[in-house]
């Protein structure tokens, strides 16, 4: 399998989803992809061992696409050889109405990742950027001065929200949050097929919702807004990398692997050195322990 670099992946200067392929051939069997994702668990949970002991930085992983673009399976399979303490996933639905109380961004805050941790939020910050831009009349439930009915909400409002956003972003990573924002790049005939699947097989039927192929219904806006949202909130702070997305297995190694290289970029992560006057006390604390 031809190897990944994150480079190859990330934004950097703008970009134009429509150019940009869905699915990254490279001959690679299920079996090879499987392999290599196992080999990037194991490292990405001793990882975090070491950052949970270090206890200066925590990461967020940032995950967005569309319906059925793999999001949570990919939490599921990359992150499942963590240590439980050490990963905590989020997936933000509709506000309710407490936090429709505070500011869009009040959530995400209490959402953030301790020292030593990985949070993963599955739909994010962006969705306010997204969905209320494709559904504006969202926007009026936040009940926010000034805006009174659809037309108050202006081209200025979502340049806003961008700038917004971006401070969000600045001022955590700035506070030893590593900040990592993936886009699920499906499309729109993969979606159909993943969609009917869930209607054929009674598996998934669980899954289905009638408001999938609402939104689908959306799915050029949503391109729209999705170019616009990360051609203004890509940073070097806070990167996005564009995933094909049309294949599963592929994707989920595609993240790990940028997730192990992005990390390796902190060389400061270590163990802590024990206090040397503990060290040189050793035998003398097995000698307590054995004569108990």
């Amino acid at each position: 399998m031809k190897s990944i670099n994150p480079d190859d992946f990330k934004v950097i200067g703008k970009i134009d989803l429509s150019k940009i392929p869905t699915n990254l051939f490279n001959g690679a069997s299920d079996d090879d992809k499987e392999e290599k994702l196992d080999k990037v668990q194991t490292k990405l949970s001793e990882l975090q061992d070491v950052m949970y002991a270090h206890n200066k930085y925590g990461v967020l992983i940032c995950l967005q696409g569309m319906d059925t673009s793999g999001k949570d399976s990919l939490v599921r399979e990359v992150f499942k050889e963590f240590n439980s303490r050490g990963v905590v996933v989020h997936s933000f639905k509709t506000p309710n109405s407490t936090e429709l109380e505070h500011d869009y961004l009040w959530r995400h805050y209490l959402a953030l990742p301790e020292k030593g941790k990985f949070a993963v939020f599955n739909r994010t910050h962006y969705e306010n950027v997204l969905v209320t831009r494709v559904h504006p009349e969202y926007i009026l439930n936040e009940n926010l001065p000034g805006i009174e009915k659809v037309e108050d909400i202006t081209p200025q409002f979502w340049e806003n929200r961008m700038e917004q956003i971006n401070n969000f972003e600045k001022h955590i990573t700035q506070n030893g949050t590593i900040v990592l924002k993936f886009y699920f790049h499906m499309s729109k005939e993969e979606q159909r097929k993943r969609l009917l699947r869930r209607l054929e097989e009674v598996e998934h039927h669980w899954k289905f919702s009638p408001g999938d192929l609402k939104e689908r219904g959306h799915w050029d806006e949503y391109m729209q807004y999705y170019q616009e949202a990360i051609n203004k909130t890509a940073t070097e702070n806070a990167p996005w990398y564009i995933i094909p997305a049309d294949d599963k297995e592929m994707a989920r190694y595609i993240v790990a692997k940028i997730i192990w290289e992005e990390m390796q970029k902190y060389t400061d992560i270590k163990e802590p050195q024990l206090d040397e006057k503990v060290k040189a006390n050793f035998e003398m604390y097995k000698d307590l322990l054995k004569k108990e």
